[in-house]
């Protein structure tokens, strides 16, 4: 059975930071070694000191997950059963007898879908309209009609000129002149006499039954007059009866059946499916290649998505469809937000520094030991996220397990943490947005809409040269997003502390909050450097007052 429903895919939010996708690649590692199938994903493009880490340490970008839905290709449906479109009428139903399939994918030499043979499809020929039946078998080629009856091809013309039809020769003592044998196919005994006969009579073939050869008069007759011979291996009934198997697929397949996608989200095929009465139905991959069959049984006992989150534990942060998906386990340092389960699940929430600190404590916890790429990886994450422990969500834990990671790791705290702000401090090169969306989180604050973006830098130098024009850039934004408040926090290292922006209807809530000294156009708020501890409880409050 195809699918992929093991997997378990562990995700950080969205406009991920370097916190939330290491936190997925150590956590979806650790899971690995406890025999889950994870994966690492992210759900937005990682910024660049995640990709200079990335590309440092030679470990690849997760996984893109774009929705929590199910798609087709993580669920569990039948294989497939290809055949060519030259394949017989009878060998396909000997395929479907011998693998029990319900539906068979007719492909090209690409396995691309030309068509589906189903039992509906099969069953026309027996008891379908005989004229199209006849307009088939006209069709069919010599060669197909001796290998559906297991005989042998004694003469076959240059040009075999079959209407079709079928006679069966039942002689008497008028021999067949009661026949009319023009461009037919004549089944027939082992008379010599009548075998000629039925040749000079103009038959486009003659099948010979019950007999082991064929007289050498014979065959110099339908060489003659351009007859076909086949000597067939069965009785007369089976040979009769065969024949109209011989034609191919091709006349008697659905070539515009109703198709999906392995992409497709398994919700959506569910209501499509309801239009229509198909037992199967075929999935494609993006080349239109076979990549399986569907049917309702499949979508009705499918399974969730299976997610677990790290760095986030809201709806709002979250992957498209979050909803749909089935939660196993939430690792995160944030508040806790409005994110609920329909069964209990693992759900580890702490005053810590980074998420990356906690997946280090489960690390160790169980005993498993941590790569040196992935430990350095932690690091970072750790550095990154509490600004190189100067942060007041910093705990003497993430002290403790900075040392160690520095140790696991060959890595020099101070000078590792240096080489990591570098890699963010040009902003020149940047659009407003890029440097508005490197690390930007979504909140609803008293039914506002609001997102907080923090770009860390640094030493200010560089940022109060682009202040006064970067409004113009958050207001675009605000607009873009459908804002009721857009903050962008520039937060140095080296200086330890923020300068605050505010755009939207709601920005006065950020002069409320964060109020600028007396004659400073942006004052720098020292030792402001957390937006989950300092900047959004002021912010929350602020935007109470003002709404």
């Amino acid at each position: 059975m195809l699918g992929r429903q093991d997997i378990v895919y562990v995700c950080g939010h969205k406009y991920p930071d370097t916190d939330s996708i290491v936190s997925a690649i150590a956590y979806a590692h650790f899971k690995q070694q406890t025999g889950m199938s994870a994966v690492a994903c992210r759900i937005g493009s990682i910024n660049d000191e995640t990709k200079y880490l990335l590309d440092r340490f030679n470990v690849s970008q997760p996984l893109l997950l774009k929705d929590a839905r199910a798609t087709l290709e993580e669920i569990e449906m039948d294989g497939v059963q290809t055949i060519k479109i030259d394949t017989t009428i009878r060998e396909a139903m000997d395929i479907m007898a011998t693998t029990g399939r319900q539906a068979l994918a007719v492909v090209n030499e690409k396995n691309q879908l030309l068509g589906v043979i189903t039992n509906s499809n099969l069953s026309y020929v027996a008891v379908g309209d005989t004229a199209h039946t006849i307009d088939m078998l006209g069709r069919t080629s010599v060669e197909n009609i001796t290998k559906t009856i297991e005989g042998k091809l004694v003469y076959a013309p240059l040009d075999f000129s079959f209407n079709g039809k079928v006679s069966i020769a039942a002689l008497a003592s008028t021999r067949l002149m009661n026949y009319n044998l023009e461009n037919r196919l004549v089944i027939m005994g082992n008379d010599a006499q009548a075998q000629m006969d039925a040749i000079e009579m103009g038959a486009a073939a003659i099948v010979v039954v019950w007999t082991d050869s064929i007289a050498p008069q014979v065959i110099e007759k339908a060489k003659e007059y351009e007859c076909a011979i086949i000597m067939s291996s069965l009785g007369t009934l089976n040979t009769s009866r065969y024949l109209f198997f011989s034609a191919t697929v091709k006349e008697v397949m659905t070539t515009d059946p109703v198709f999906f996608n392995k992409s497709d989200f398994v919700e959506d095929v569910g209501k499509r499916m309801l239009k229509t009465r198909y037992r199967a139905y075929p999935v494609l991959d993006d080349q239109n290649r076979i990549y399986g069959f569907v049917s309702r049984y499949h979508v009705l006992n499918r399974r969730s998505k299976r997610l677990i989150l790290v760095d986030h534990n809201e709806y709002s942060q979250s992957v498209e469809g979050i909803e749909e998906a089935e939660i196993l386990e939430v690792i995160d340092h944030h508040r806790i937000g409005d994110l609920s389960t329909a069964k209990p699940i693992l759900f580890r929430n702490e005053i810590i520094g980074s998420t990356a600190s906690i997946i280090t404590k489960i690390y160790r916890e169980y005993n498993v030991e941590i790569p040196k790429d992935i430990a350095a990886l932690l690091l970072a994450a750790l550095i990154s996220d509490t600004l190189n422990f100067k942060s007041p969500t910093t705990t003497t834990q993430d002290h403790e397990i900075g040392a160690f990671l520095s140790e696991v790791s060959g890595l020099e705290a101070e000078k590792f943490a240096k080489d990591i702000f570098e890699v963010t401090s040009s902003l020149t090169k940047k659009s407003y947005k890029e440097i508005i969306t490197q690390d930007i989180k979504k909140f609803t604050i008293s039914g506002q809409h609001v997102m907080v973006s923090q770009v860390v830098v640094y030493e200010f130098s560089e940022v109060r040269k682009l202040v006064d024009d970067f409004h113009k850039g958050m207001n675009e934004y605000v607009k873009e997003q459908y804002l009721d408040l857009l903050v962008v926090v520039f937060t140095s290292v080296s200086d330890n502390g923020s300068i605050i922006l505010g755009a939207g209807k709601l920005k006065d809530a950020v002069s409320e909050a964060f109020p600028n000294n007396v004659g400073d156009k942006y004052s720098v708020f020292s030792d402001v450097v957390s937006r989950k501890n300092q900047i959004i409880p002021r912010l929350s409050v602020a935007i109470s007052q003002v709404i």
